[in-house]
């Protein structure tokens, strides 16, 4: 199984396309920052990231109206210190979440997994052609833990 390096720029947005779905990723670019998620057992839990720590957004639908809210998420996490807001495991607006993200330095893909009810932030519920993709932070961008030819960069203003 061969490993695949993506290089991006902070002003840039990475898309790896699945058959149904989508995943954005961005660089958190901001050194330093400190993100705060909200749990479901009423606490506040607060990650400090470094600037090439990533934000990856996760759609189960793709298309353009997806693409740009996956970067409108983003922007908000990375832009406006919006928290992380994780939901009861049985929590029936999970079923409605349209994007779902998760921060730091590496991200698995899963299908297998109920949305917004991970606190953790090393899992990522995916569309099923996607899931199993190990992502890791590089210094000019990530490393996917297999080959995929399905993705894309482009701009991310901000």
């Amino acid at each position: 199984m061969n490993n695949l390096n993506i290089n991006f720029e902070n002003n840039e947005i990475l898309f790896i396309k699945g058959e149904i779905g989508l995943v954005g990723i961005v660089k958190v670019a901001n050194p330093n920052k400190i993100l705060y998620i909200g749990t479901p057992d009423n606490e506040e839990i607060a990650m400090f990231l470094e600037e090439d720590d990533l934000i990856a957004v996760s759609s189960f639908k793709n298309s353009q109206k997806y693409e740009k809210a996956i970067k409108s998420l983003a922007y908000l996490t990375r832009e406006t210190d919006a928290p992380i807001i994780v939901l009861n495991k049985n929590h029936p607006s999970s079923k409605r979440l349209p994007l779902v993200l998760s921060v730091g330095s590496k991200v698995k893909l899963d299908c297998n997994i109920t949305p917004g009810t991970h606190p953790e932030q090393d899992i990522l519920c995916s569309c099923d052609s996607l899931s199993g993709i190990i992502i890791d932070k590089t210094k000019k961008g990530i490393k996917l833990n297999k080959d995929f030819n399905n993705y894309e960069i482009k701009e991310f203003k901000v």
